[in-house]
């Protein structure tokens, strides 16, 4: 690690001394592609992201075109802080400063948001791989608990912009890719402008054969999406999408057989059949669809309503039984904007809002005849209710002091009932007692390119649907939600010409009542209040681009990416399970050392590489820490030519390359798993090939 650590520091010494040397020599103003501020919509109005008193991410579509456009792992792990996990294609797992003790598949404790939309329902699932990456314009990411606007969450907050509706043009665009294992993507997308309407349509197919046996994965994906301005800058959005994944799960392996042939599914016993006898896999059918009014009542007070709701239809033949949900969700996000009259030294915000959701919720139990549904187990609905008040008031000083505190009141309870073998006739209701999440921020501009920061915030996090009813078939009214206080502070830096930016953060973590998984012999699931968790930790963000770019010489652009992410995080004195204490121990399925590097260089003719690294620490994968996940290097690389052929036309085709180093790993561990099959492997060296063109 010391190494690692030595290289990054003269790493960056060294780019930005080429910087320096190189700031004197400025080509002409013609020449130089200037470069746009980064702007921020998560804290409810549009805010530079070099003053916002938080630490927030933003992987802009330009970031994302460089990544391999099938999935948004490569994409997220890019992030400091970030940690998301593929165990097999289209199986996503996403954690941002945390542990994924509570998450055996699916996003949980993370507040995901398409447009004003919540891509989470209100029992805390959030299906984020229902959707193509391709209908993605830009991520940005609110790292820490978030709950002051965003309701319960103890993780964080992403917030999803759709296609970019605000362009004003009439586009077609193509694109298909291919690779190793079987990978073909496809996409298109149309957009029409006429007079202040606007309507876009994508489209997307992707299906992946995947490295290991029985990891075959098929997604079928249409978005559509109107804006229409009215009364000058008051405009009415509408978003609706449909997706349509299934993916076949191969299950973990021992170490004897990750290392003997990493390419299998899991294998039977004698007592339990295999993954591919079974026919194990995830059928997700989504139907989402929201319409967002933007209203400005007048110059100083505007308002935000979304009426949204969603269809889930969803499958999962496993080892041990046959789960199927149908989930229904539909809600409301409304808040005002009431903002103060212009003023030189000051200004000020001041925002009011609620947001409610719905989700009722069948979840059915069969038996697993190799694939097929068998005889009833277990039938229940569960109705969850979850709505929460908010305010933030925001004061800017001077230019230079910038401070907000926020607040939210949270309201969450369940019903639930069980049809089948109990027949009961009513709904038990389980209230959980309201709570109060505070936000308090403030940054100052030490310089105008110098912005220190601090913050502290409480989480809170009441358990999902899929914790409440585990695989094991029992309601478990006694879980309680998880909270803490995250303290942090940080800095923000850019040059003059904003070609550099560095972000760093230190923070620290408290969370107690941690909720985590617990696997019965027969490997059902159930969840605990196991204890807490202290979670200190540094990440930092650079960028620069070292040659910027232009329109002359050999090489037109060189810019260099640097994401570090260090921490030190354990189990307080009090977390346990039936059989042990933990305390002190390194939190499970988290590493402690996360580097990421990347140089991306433009030739002329629109010639570009991309090169990425990553290196990955040592994973625990066991509350004991008794076992570890090795270490891994991954390196990427994509190779690209583009060239317009008139005003509208454009074209490009790329090739690269993943795992270079044909590194053995899994991207995506089972924690604390039974008969220690922790290790789901990842694809070794693998290439892909593909175009784009837009008319």
């Amino acid at each position: 690690m010391i190494k690692h650590c030595l290289s990054l520091f003269f790493t960056l010494v060294i780019a930005s001394g080429v910087n320096a040397q190189n700031a004197p020599v400025s080509p002409k103003k013609d020449t130089i592609k200037q470069l746009a501020p980064v702007i921020i919509k998560g804290y409810l109005s549009d805010q530079p992201l070099l003053s916002v008193p938080a630490s927030v991410s933003v992987v802009s579509k330009a970031q994302l075109s460089l990544q391999p456009d099938n999935s948004f792992v490569s994409a997220l792990n890019s992030v400091p802080g970030i940690r998301a996990e593929e165990r097999s294609p289209g199986s996503y797992r996403l954690s941002i400063r945390g542990s994924l003790l509570r998450s055996p598949f699916g996003i949980r404790d993370v507040k995901i948001y398409y447009d004003e939309i919540p891509l989470t329902d209100a029992g805390g699932n959030t299906y984020l791989n229902a959707i193509d990456i391709n209908s993605v314009n830009h991520l940005e990411i609110l790292k820490g608990p978030d709950g002051s606007l965003f309701g319960a969450n103890s993780g964080g907050v992403v917030l999803l912009s759709p296609v970019n509706l605000h362009q004003d043009s009439n586009f077609v665009s193509l694109g298909l890719n291919g690779g190793s294992y079987g990978l073909v993507h496809e996409n298109a997308a149309l957009q029409n402008q006429s007079g202040n309407y606007r309507f876009n349509l994508n489209q997307g197919y992707e299906s992946y054969g995947g490295y290991r046996q029985h990891s075959y994965m098929q997604r079928h994906f249409i978005q559509a999406a109107n804006r229409w301005t009215y009364n000058g800058k008051d405009e009415l959005r509408a978003l609706a999408f449909y997706s349509d994944l299934n993916y076949q799960t191969p299950g973990g392996l021992t170490l004897t057989q990750y290392q003997a042939d990493p390419r299998s599914a899991r294998l039977p016993t004698k007592f339990v059949p295999g993954a591919i006898d079974q026919k194990i896999g995830i059928t997700t059918k989504m139907l989402l669809g929201g319409v967002v009014n933007e209203l400005h009542i007048n110059d100083r007070l505007r308002n935000v309503l979304s009426v949204f709701g969603s269809y889930v239809d969803f499958s999962n033949p496993f080892i041990t039984n046959y789960e199927q949900r149908y989930e229904s969700t539909y809600g409301l996000r409304t808040y005002f904007e009431l903002s103060s009259e212009k003023h030189t030294d000051y200004g000020w915000k001041l925002n009011l809002g609620l947001e409610w959701q719905q989700t009722n919720a069948d979840i059915n139990n069969y038996g697993n005849n190799k694939g097929v549904r068998d005889t009833a187990q277990t039938l229940d609905k569960i109705n969850t209710n979850q709505h929460f008040f908010f305010t933030r008031y925001g004061f800017d000083l001077y230019n230079r002091w910038h401070a907000e505190a926020a607040l939210s009141l949270n309201f969450y309870d369940y019903d639930f009932k069980n049809v089948y073998p109990n027949a009961e006739a009513g709904f038990t209701n389980r209230h959980f007692t309201p709570q109060l999440m505070p936000r308090i921020a403030l940054s100052y501009d030490v310089t105008n390119n110098f912005i220190w920061r601090a913050s502290v915030s409480r989480g809170y996090s009441t358990p999902t649907t899929a914790e409440i009813r585990p695989t094991d078939n029992i309601i478990n009214t006694n879980l309680q939600a998880q909270y803490g206080w995250n303290y942090e502070t940080g800095f923000r830096l850019r040059n003059a010409d904003e070609s550099m930016f560095l972000d760093a953060s230190v923070f620290y973590y408290v969370l107690q009542n941690a909720i985590v998984l617990r696997l019965n012999p027969d490997e059902t699931e159930y969840y605990i209040n196991a204890g807490g968790t202290h979670q200190p930790g540094i990440e930092l963000y650079f960028s620069d681009w070292i040659i910027r770019q232009n329109n002359s010489g050999f090489i037109r652009g060189l810019q260099f990416n640097e994401s570090v992410t260090l921490n030190k995080f354990t189990f307080s004195g009090d977390y346990h399970d039936a059989t042990a204490n933990y305390s002190g121990n390194k939190l499970t399925g988290v590493p402690g050392q996360v580097i990421v590097s990347s140089i991306q260089v433009k030739f002329p003719e629109r010639l570009y590489i991309f090169i990425e690294h990553n290196y990955t620490g040592r994973i625990p994968l066991t509350d004991a820490n008794t076992v570890f996940a090795s270490h891994y290097n991954l390196l990427q690389a994509k190779a690209g030519w583009q060239f317009t052929i008139n005003r509208k036309s454009k074209f490009e085709i790329f090739a690269g390359a993943g795992n270079l180093l044909n590194e053995k790993y899994s991207l995506g561990n089972d924690l604390n798993a039974v008969g220690n099959r922790f290790y789901n492997p990842a694809p070794l060296r693998n290439y892909f090939i593909g175009f784009n063109a837009g008319f």
